[in-house]
């Protein structure tokens, strides 16, 4: 346990603000960054943050914390605080307290993840890190409403179930490609265990995060790290990391070691669609393009010497095969022994994807041509057979809505997997993952991507993904169709209706009953309409068809 002495010398401070008198401390000079601590709710104040405050000013950041009304030394009752004045107090504070043109760093505790999403929203290009510790965020009904003595409309909103997912922080952290940590401690009676997993979702999609767990530690983490200096200082020097750069410094300069002599990167524009990893699209000075992939979402950073190395693996098997435009391997990090996170970096191909709702003869076009590359990608012949296909789901892990429909499914999948004559896989084929270009007569398959999962198995199971998929993205129809598709352009023979049942089951199952989360990128690209209740029934109701097609 570290000394809860205060190891720097703090400036306090008494700023008024819409009748309130706002207490705080600072400390240090231009340097680095402000960095800016904010407190919880409760009983929270900017004392128990010293210490921490202390460590970045070692660093060479200027240092701020103050008192929200109602906490600490400032003025004002609890029960009048709002989310919004939290967000006007601060933005005050620290427009009275920071140059215009220092970069900000944010720290929020508890309560104050909502207002760190809200400062980041308010300053934008600004803000270089973010520090989210135990952090809660709220439904957008919370935001004007007085905290209340706790038995009144502000607990109610945020008693409600799950109200806090439709919270605008989550979209911003989403958004956000700046430096960011997230600690979390090993017991929270405060706060769910989904909000956390939620935050640490939204921003595994664009910033460059690490997950800080604390195991032994509490929800009260100003407490905690006032009190173990080890922690903190892990905690203030992971914030800082590669600062300059966002956070990225490390891997910047692993990819310009890639690089052709003479050539640098001269843009950087994130690809929008990924779900287990960020994906950059880098151009450089020549006009070429590079695709950067990097696992930064804490399952896929730790499965990703596996998936990596089996993906490098396998672009490097398809160079040398013809019909299949998948990217050339530059350069791999699988371990991140070099980079920041687990990368790695490929040729950029033309293209794009394409999820839009086209007119009937454009989408048939588009499935004809899904199903021709599928059929091409298994006739592959590698020396060395990849990796055994793996399930998504079992019948002890499915989740479903309940009732007859959903058991009757869940049963089929009961039994042992069907024996199969294997072939080489995907494992991951979907609109997603192949690029398009031209239109009408012209349309072309110019890109498959996504190599990770590549496995041997049958080849009914890239069949049933890809079926899921087209059902969640273009209606139960044209998923039951694909099978039809693929052996009409010389497929391989798919296993007979029970056995094949079993396999198309396997898949759609693993989607139940959130199927948002096979189609978030899709939204991100602008399927809007794929609402969860949407996805909800198009999934149900292609599972009715399964059923009553094969079973």
């Amino acid at each position: 346990m570290g000394a809860m002495t205060e190891p720097t010398f703090f400036t306090p401070f008494m700023y008024a603000y819409d009748g309130e008198r706002l207490s705080g401390v600072h400390g240090g000079g231009p340097g680095r960054a402000a960095v800016v601590l904010l407190h919880g709710a409760g009983n929270g104040s900017e004392e128990r943050s010293r210490p921490l405050l202390g460590e970045f000013v070692a660093r060479g950041c200027r240092g701020l914390a103050f008192d929200f009304s109602g906490h600490g030394n400032s003025s004002g009752a609890l029960r009048e605080l709002s989310l919004r004045r939290r967000f006007e107090q601060a933005v005050a504070v620290i427009d009275a307290q920071v140059p215009a043109a220092e970069p900000l760093v944010l720290v929020g505790f508890s309560m104050s993840g909502q207002t760190v999403a809200d400062l980041a929203r308010h300053y934008g290009d600004r803000v270089v890190a973010l520090g989210l510790c135990a952090p809660a965020v709220y439904a957008p009904e919370a935001w004007d409403v007085a905290f209340g003595d706790g038995e009144g409309r502000f607990s109610g909103i945020i008693r409600t179930p799950g109200g806090w997912r439709r919270s605008a922080a989550l979209e911003t952290l989403r958004a956000y490609e700046g430096r960011a940590v997230l600690a979390v401690p090993g017991t929270d009676a405060v706060i769910p265990p989904e909000v956390t997993a939620a935050v640490q979702d939204a921003l595994s999609a664009r910033a460059q995060l690490t997950t800080l767990e604390l195991p032994d530690a509490e929800h009260w983490l100003g407490l905690w790290f006032r009190d173990h200096a080890e922690d903190r200082r892990d905690f203030a020097d992971a914030l800082l990391t590669g600062l300059a750069d966002r956070g990225w410094t490390a891997t910047l300069g692993w990819v310009a070691k890639q690089l052709p002599e003479g050539r640098s990167v001269t843009g950087s524009r994130f690809l929008r669609g990924g779900w287990s990893a960020q994906m950059r699209g880098l151009t450089l000075d020549d006009g070429t393009g590079l695709v950067l992939r990097t696992f930064v979402k804490p399952f896929f950073r730790r499965a990703a010497p596996g998936l990596l190395a089996r993906e490098a693996g396998v672009l490097t098997l398809l160079a040398g095969e013809e019909g299949i435009p998948a990217p050339a391997l530059v350069a791999v990090d699988a371990t991140a022994e070099l980079c920041d996170h687990p990368s790695l970096l490929m040729t950029a191909l033309p293209g794009g994807v394409r999820v839009d709702e086209p007119g009937a003869a454009e989408l048939e076009r588009r499935l004809d041509l899904l199903a021709a590359q599928l059929v091409r990608i298994h006739r592959v012949a590698p020396a060395e057979r990849p990796r055994a296909y793996q399930a998504w789901t079992s019948p002890e892990g499915v989740r479903t809505p309940g009732g007859a429909l959903w058991d009757r499914a869940v049963d089929v999948i009961r039994r042992d997997p069907p024996p199969y004559d294997g072939c080489f896989l995907h494992r991951d084929f979907h609109p997603g993952n192949v690029l398009f270009t031209g239109a009408g007569e012209e349309t072309r398959v110019s890109g498959v991507v996504d190599w990770v999962e590549t496995s041997w198995g049958p080849a009914d199971l890239d069949v049933a993904h890809c079926s899921t998929a087209l059902a969640l993205l273009h209606g139960p129809v044209q998923g039951l169709r694909f099978r039809d598709r693929y052996e009409a352009h010389g497929g391989r023979r798919q296993a007979a209706d029970r056995d094949h049942l079993y396999w198309r089951l396997l898949d759609a199952l693993a989607y139940s009953p959130d199927a948002a989360k096979l189609a978030g990128p899709w939204r991100e690209l602008g399927r809007t309409d794929l609402t969860p209740e949407v996805l909800a029934g198009r999934l149900e109701a292609y599972v009715r068809g399964l059923l009553e097609r094969y079973g």
